[in-house]
């Protein structure tokens, strides 16, 4: 192989890494961001920082989530996730 052919491989495995690495961040970042444009009363989410609670109110870039019975507190859309299913 000349020099022209160890190029196209050095970009062929550049692509391949690519693929197998930003690919699946970008699939779980938009599933993410769609579960926050859905969010709807009664959901149940958790905080970035492992705070569960339930979904009371959803305003443009904020929530009230209740996270404890008459605790509510206002996060931002970003700083939730959807919670895991109980076993």
């Amino acid at each position: 192989m000349g020099g022209s052919g160890s190029m196209i491989l050095m970009i062929g495995l550049l692509v391949l890494m690519w693929v197998l690495m930003m690919r699946p961040q970008r699939k779980k970042e938009k599933e993410e961001r769609l579960f926050r444009e859905k969010l709807q009363k009664g959901d149940r989410v958790v905080f970035s920082g492992g705070i569960y609670g339930k979904v009371d109110s959803v305003d443009t870039h904020t929530v009230d989530v209740e996270v404890s019975n008459g605790v509510i507190m206002t996060v931002e859309k970003g700083m939730i996730q959807p919670a895991p299913e109980a076993k």
